[in-house]
């Protein structure tokens, strides 16, 4: 029998942990394990405000997929289409051009895109807080505006420049407003004419911040964003965008270039190139974590609508990255099973609780039952951070960063990502040509035929 071929696409937590744990459970040289990816790194997405702010280096949260895994193939590019037919997953190569990877297990985590809504300007002005490039971007991009606000004698220039709108107050909105209110905070240090002019909003069409946390919790996230000098606005959303306004539901035009969008998740594209029953695009699969009527094909994290077996909030896990870490543990074990005709196992997982930085030394942790604040919160979202990181180098260096600021405080300076003009929105960073179902199947046989043409490959 020939080596299996177990492809796993995405290099976020649930396809990173799943690609650790094949390779515990499969000895060396019996499968072909693939990794389809546009970069060969995991994110470790929580600290991305960290990024933005400065506080940690991009190379801390990027972890190295050759360096954490000792015999996965990786294939670079986008997965825009699967042709279960053929056994085919169709990859956008990053010189444009498509490529067929077959498998003969499949394991679906391409995780997710920042959704956006249809609101005039939105797609032309917003920043994202999603990718490791946009978070080291938004960062010059704060301060570049205060250099300019700075040197500006203009009083309606200098309100615009100095003034920062961020939506969504979720877990990312949540602490990207806090991180980068105490960059400015730090940078109007060199600008004392600025600092009665620096403004921060938080807005967000629910009526409450973090409700994750629970009303207490959520109530001292309220009260410590306010107390930093974050103006947050509830039950209000964008109206419309300018490159120098932003416009609010409420009817408030508020000078401004800079809106920074974190108003959720959508799940990837891909999950619908297969032609099967999804929630709200998350892509259904059993409790086994297979998709039903295709065997050999699994899915897992943010696009994959999971059975909450422990039956907590919901009949679906939610999408997150504790959830999807455990998730992998389960889906190799099946994996493997699978190709051993042995019989599945059922993922179960009760949350843990959920942690928030809203930086300097100000936390909120939701352990279990446990409520904390302050510094035991600070001390219990630091472990759990470095507990989660999959990499000792990253590890250390998120320590050594950590270390750095409480000795020497922090630096202001721009690297220039910022210069050059106005960059992409967030719309156009995450753009990607994705097939439909029946562009899939057509491509992935078009694709087998010509591989079978040039090297008689089946």
């Amino acid at each position: 029998m020939s080596r299996p071929r177990i492809v796993v696409v995405g290099a976020g937590f649930g396809g990173l942990h799943t690609l650790r744990h094949l390779e515990r459970r499969i000895p060396a040289g019996a499968a072909d394990i693939a990794l389809v990816a546009p970069h060969d790194y995991m994110l470790y997405s929580p600290l991305l405000p960290q990024v933005a702010s400065g506080l940690l280096t991009p190379q801390s949260v990027a972890m190295s997929v050759h360096r954490l895994t000792r015999q996965t193939r990786f294939v670079p590019g986008h997965a825009v289409g699967v042709d279960p037919g053929d056994r085919v997953v169709v990859v956008r190569r990053p010189t444009g051009e498509l490529a067929p990877v077959r498998y003969d297990r499949l394991v679906l985590a391409p995780g997710g895109v920042t959704r956006a809504f249809d609101i005039p300007g939105l797609a032309e002005h917003a920043y994202g807080a999603k990718t490791l490039a946009e978070a080291v971007l938004l960062r010059d991009h704060v301060l570049a505006q205060l250099e300019l606000a700075n040197d500006s004698r203009d009083p309606a220039e200098r309100e615009e420049r100095c003034r920062f709108v961020v939506v969504g107050g979720g877990y990312t909105g949540v602490e990207t407003a806090a991180s980068l209110m105490r960059l400015c905070q730090e940078a109007a240090k060199r600008y004392p004419d600025l600092r009665s002019v620096i403004r921060w909003h938080l807005v967000d069409i629910a009526p409450k911040v973090l409700p994750e946390l629970g009303d207490r919790l959520g109530r001292k996230a309220l009260d410590l964003l306010r107390s930093i000098g974050v103006e947050v606005k509830l039950k209000v959303s964008v109206r419309e965008v300018t490159d120098d306004k932003v416009v609010l539901t409420d009817g408030r035009a508020l000078p401004c270039r800079t809106l920074i969008w974190t108003a959720g998740v959508s799940p990837s594209p891909l999950m619908a190139t297969l032609d099967k029953p999804t929630q709200k695009g998350r892509l259904e699969v059993g409790a086994d974590l297979r998709v039903p009527g295709l065997d050999d094909v699994f899915a897992v994290g943010d696009a994959a609508a999971v059975p909450n077996l422990s039956h907590e909030d919901s009949d679906y896990c939610p999408p997150t990255a504790q959830y999807a870490t455990r998730q992998a543990a389960t889906v190799a074990d099946n994996v493997v099973s699978s190709v051993l005709g042995r019989p599945m196992k059922e993922f179960r997982h009760r949350d843990m609780g959920l942690v928030v930085d809203l930086s300097g030394n100000d936390a909120l942790a939701r352990v279990m039952q446990l409520e904390l604040s302050g510094l035991p919160a600070l001390g219990v979202t630091r472990g759990y951070h470095l507990m989660a990181v999959p990499s000792a180098t990253a590890r250390a260096r998120i320590l050594a960063n950590w270390g750095i600021r409480k000795a020497t405080g922090g630096d202001t300076s721009r690297l220039g990502f910022a210069d050059g003009g106005r960059p992409s929105s967030f719309v156009a960073n995450e753009s990607v040509d994705y097939l439909d179902a029946e562009g899939s199947r057509r491509e992935g046989a078009r694709l087998l035929e010509n591989l079978h043409a040039r090297y008689g490959v089946h």
